[in-house]
């Protein structure tokens, strides 16, 4: 070894040496507390939050219960289910009552613009914050999560008119209940399509009340008073079971065009899809409406904000579900698989 590497050598080792020791005090530090979790956390523990569905047991209202459970449950927040099943009486009373008990939020699915409207006004000015699902009331709430209904209407009845081409253009709508914001709003979609296109001819416009025997009854008399229409635009998939049964039965399935739309479930959508029985089901992805609702509650009840203070919506970005997509990944979801989650 040189001269000049005996003195390097030992000077390098020095050098690490010191590096070592400079670092020592640094990898023994503590790590930092989160300034903000701590605020969060204890926000929502305890905090309950009482969800009231037009009814149970159907893909939507069961999607969106175990989506926000699945969210909400691990911060210790309580979700209850008030089922009136179908009643508007029943879901009047279920809102009444929880205004007395006085959950931090409520969920509203609202059959329809009118009936929950000045409970919902009351309960906010209780101090529970409201968020209204898919069907909004005649009150614009803290929070509304659902699909642009306007929107389904121009892109059912846009695909409708499109496949109408070079045929009757005879058309039929299948409504909802007219009373419900779904419906109304939808149909408003649908006229504004139709104000472009004076070449369709509407032959029946009726409400099947989401009730998909009335659908299949509706249309199996539509269908043989005009066995030549070429489309139906219909509002609900859970209701459009019952149009496609009555399409397959006058063996129209691929003929005549039939649009829906729904919550996205399996099932009652891309499985529809790909058996004929619809043709276009647009979709409003429950799981994503689940995740939104999850999160504008996380955010209110960590926030501070009064109930009422500020009004906001959060429209969901809409899937299209056709053959083509039927089968792939993402494009559907599985209820049992969310339940299994939650």
């Amino acid at each position: 070894m040189t001269g000049l590497m005996k003195k390097i050598v030992p000077a390098i080792a020095g050098f690490g040496m010191l590096a070592s020791v400079g670092n020592l005090p640094a990898n023994a530090q503590q790590g930092l507390d989160e300034p903000f979790q701590a605020q969060f956390t204890k926000a929502l523990a305890g905090k309950v939050v009482a969800y009231v569905p037009v009814a149970m047991n159907f893909d939507l209202t069961e999607g969106w219960f175990a989506g926000v459970k699945q969210q909400l449950a691990p911060y210790g927040v309580k979700v209850e289910v008030r089922d009136p099943n179908w009643s508007t009486n029943a879901g009047a009373q279920a809102v009444t009552t929880l205004i007395s008990e006085k959950p931090a939020v409520m969920i509203i699915h609202n059959p329809d613009v009118q009936t929950y409207a000045k409970l919902l006004q009351r309960a906010e000015k209780e101090g529970i914050y409201v968020i209204q699902i898919n069907m909004g009331s005649a009150y614009r709430s803290t929070a509304f999560v659902g699909a642009n209904w306007i929107e389904i209407g121009e892109r059912d009845t846009e695909a409708v008119v499109e496949a109408c081409h070079g045929k009757s253009n005879k058309i039929a709508i299948v409504q909802g209940a007219l009373s419900a914001a779904a419906s109304a709003y939808t149909l408003k979609g649908v006229e504004n399509i139709l104000a472009k296109h004076p070449e369709i001819q509407v032959v029946s416009s009726q409400a099947a009340d989401w009730d998909a025997a009335k659908a299949k009854a509706i249309t199996q008399t539509v269908l043989k008073q005009h066995p030549d229409i070429c489309g139906i635009v219909g509002f609900w998939d859970g209701m459009d079971i019952g149009t496609a049964a009555a399409v397959k039965e006058a063996g129209l399935t691929g003929k005549l065009y039939l649009a829906t739309s729904g919550g996205g479930e399996t099932r009652g959508a891309c499985d529809q899809v790909k058996s004929g029985a619809f043709d276009l089901d647009m979709s409003y992805d429950v799981p994503t409406q689940a995740s939104d609702m999850a999160a504008m509650i996380k955010w209110l009840l960590d926030s501070g904000m009064k109930p009422g203070e500020v009004k906001s919506s959060i429209y969901t970005t809409l899937i299209p579900i056709t053959k083509a997509n039927a089968d792939a990944p993402g494009t559907c979801w599985s209820l049992s698989a969310m339940q299994n989650r939650s």
